[in-house]
């Protein structure tokens, strides 16, 4: 997954990478790859145009009071100046409808287009490969679908509005204002565009300010979700004290990231403030003295100053917008870099159908690597028959997870390919492959949500007689029949609710309920007491009853029972056969047979 930038505040080259021109690209490429903001633009251009003429014909109608109205050649004209003061209060009611309208207008649009955006983004992450989801930190991925796109709805919902409406209001400002006196608008454009130097100046670092901060947020994501999912082990363990000095530390560099962006939002509305302010003393000041040298009106003076007054509040939140729009343009920046990282698993279209039943397996001269380290697997040639069963044994770190994971396609082989019924698995569709190819894993995830509903998972749109059939045909009825709720049971957060070898038999029916032609089962009795394990290996006896298995044997009481067993030595293949043989080869499988035996016999002896 590409790194998130390493920028510093001090840093010119940086700077100059991610200043305007940089969030010009990232504001074009987000138009671009989302053209449902273009739809109904004119329109929304339009209604912002009418509020700015709305809000124009107030000096204007200002103007004419008193230089037609009050200061006439006939003196004062009550029916001209009552009916101005009409017109005006009708045009405030309109401007304020048409600006609600435009609100409206331009949040549905950018709602929609963000709800798309987070799909998107989930999607895409979902479809990136294990070498991705191994590299990147969860808590990064989860902030780029929440809290990054966050800070486009936040943007939208009013910073969007406001570069619409402002941007319009200025110009037409500026156009009225030459038409009233071009001497005054001359004036008041050189002070105002005093600031434009200094505004860029501080958004370049602004920027980099911000994108750091969406970085530490992450990061702090990371330590919250560890330290979360990690309770039990921080109180058993008593590292307590570690964990928060961790967890402190992430979110002290979020707010000293945080505060390095908050200053320089300070800095830019002061800027606002004071070249507005200063504008307004000056255009005044120039206007009384010269003004009625130059024939301008009394009222076209007041009319000017009401027109600058109305650039106070443009030019005073240009410090806000462009603050949001800062946050904005970091957020995004984050998301197309989710979006950007290849995915490498295409899928085909339309594919290879697999058939039913068990299907055999062959590997050839399969490798696999990780993105940054060294080759996982190393030529693996290998042919397993339709309805084996493989137990796939070796040391931590062998490569036995990442055959298991090849096989369910979560990860295409760097060299070499996968065949699945005599077909590459990637030219399998991807719904057959689904049906065809399934596995359980160590931990039985589960999701928080009933025990019907983590068993249909494994056949979408299921009925609750197939759900309890699929516990049924693996024996399993009497503890379904033992939940106080039966299949409504809830089973809580990534099943906390239920123990370690509850988890796996919902896992194992949910296996049943799809019933694949080949079982891919990462030692489902591996972390679980002796009586849960009985009643697990009958229940794993059914389920693997007519399929090809391929289990990964953490003990190899599993590989004892094995048609076929591959062992595994730093990525190589460096045996294969049936228990009896490697045993009496006298090999690695019969040393660490050996030694399992011995470990065995010491823990009954306990």
């Amino acid at each position: 997954m590409p790194r998130p930038m390493n920028l510093a505040d001090d840093d010119a080259a940086q700077d100059d990478e991610i200043g305007l021109a940089g969030a010009l690209d990232v504001l074009r490429r987000g138009v671009r790859d989302r053209p449902e903001l273009r739809v109904g633009f004119a329109a929304s251009v339009g209604m912002g145009i009418a509020t700015a003429v709305g809000k124009l014909s107030i000096p204007v109608l200002v103007q004419q009071v008193i230089d037609r109205g009050i200061l006439g050649p006939d003196g004062w004209d009550p029916t001209f100046t009552y009916t101005a003061c009409a017109i005006a209060l009708v045009l405030c009611v309109a401007v304020l409808f048409i600006g609600r309208a435009t609100y409206l207008r331009l949040l549905t649009a950018a709602e929609k287009t963000l709800y798309g955006l987070r799909i998107r983004a989930f999607e895409h992450i979902h479809r990136l490969s294990l070498a991705e989801h191994t590299e990147a930190k969860r808590g990064v991925l989860v902030s780029r679908v929440t809290s990054d796109i966050e800070t486009l709805a936040r943007f939208v919902q009013w910073g969007a509005v406001n570069w619409l409406i402002n941007s319009t209001l200025v110009v037409a400002v500026l156009l009225t204002m030459i038409w009233f006196s071009w001497q005054l608008t001359i004036i008041a454009v050189i002070i105002l565009g005093g600031m434009l130097p200094l505004m860029r100046a501080v958004q370049r670092r602004q920027l980099a300010a911000y994108d750091n901060l969406r970085v530490a947020v992450g990061d702090t994501l990371t330590e919250v979700s560890e330290v979360v999912m990690g309770a039990d082990v921080i109180r058993a363990y008593g590292i307590k004290e570690r964990a928060r000095r961790r967890l402190r530390a992430a979110i002290r560099n979020q707010y000293d990231a945080y505060m390095r962006a908050a200053r320089y939002m300070a800095v830019v509305f002061t800027i606002g403030d004071v070249f507005s302010a200063l504008a307004l003393a000056i255009v005044a000041g120039i206007g009384v003295w010269w003004g009625p040298g130059w024939g301008l009106q009394p009222g076209e003076l007041v009319a000017v100053v009401f027109l600058i007054s109305l650039l106070q509040n443009p030019v005073g939140e240009i410090g806000e917008v462009l603050d949001q729009t800062q946050i904005a343009i970091a957020g995004w920046r984050k998301v197309l870099e989710v979006m950007d990282t290849p995915v490498e698993i295409v899928e085909p279209d339309p594919g290879v159908d697999l058939p039913h039943g068990a299907l055999d397996i062959r590997t050839e001269a399969l490798e696999f690597s990780y993105r940054e380290g060294d080759r996982v697997l190393h030529g693996i040639d290998v042919s397993i028959p339709a309805g084996t069963a493989v137990a796939v044994v070796g040391e931590t770190g062998s490569g036995k997870t990442t055959l298991a994971k090849l096989l369910c396609r979560l990860a295409d082989p760097t060299e070499g390919r996968i065949l699945v019924g005599g077909v590459d698995l990637r030219e399998v569709s991807p719904t057959s492959r689904r049906a065809s190819v399934r596995m359980v894993p160590q931990d039985g995830f589960l999701f928080d949500t009933s025990v019907r509903e983590n068993v249909r998972y494994g056949r979408p749109g299921a009925t609750d007689d197939e759900v309890r059939s699929a516990f049924s045909r693996l024996e399993l009825d009497w503890w379904l029949d033992r939940l106080p709720l039966g299949l409504d049971t809830p089973v809580g957060e990534r099943g906390d609710n239920l123990s370690v070898g509850e988890r796996q038999l919902v896992a194992l029916a949910r296996a049943q309920l799809a019933d694949p032609g080949v079982l891919i089962l990462d030692e489902a009795t591996s972390s679980v007491d002796p009586e849960t394990e009985r009643a697990l290996a009958g229940a794993l006896e059914r389920l693997t009853a007519g399929r090809t298995t391929v289990s990964i044997a953490h003990r190899l009481s599993t590989a004892e029972a094995a048609d076929l067993v591959l062992v595994f030595d730093q990525g190589h293949l460096i045996e294969q056969g049936s228990h009896d043989e490697l045993v009496a080869a006298g090999g690695i499988y019969a040393r660490l047979y050996e030694t399992w035996i011995g470990n065995t016999r010491n823990t009954t002896a306990v």
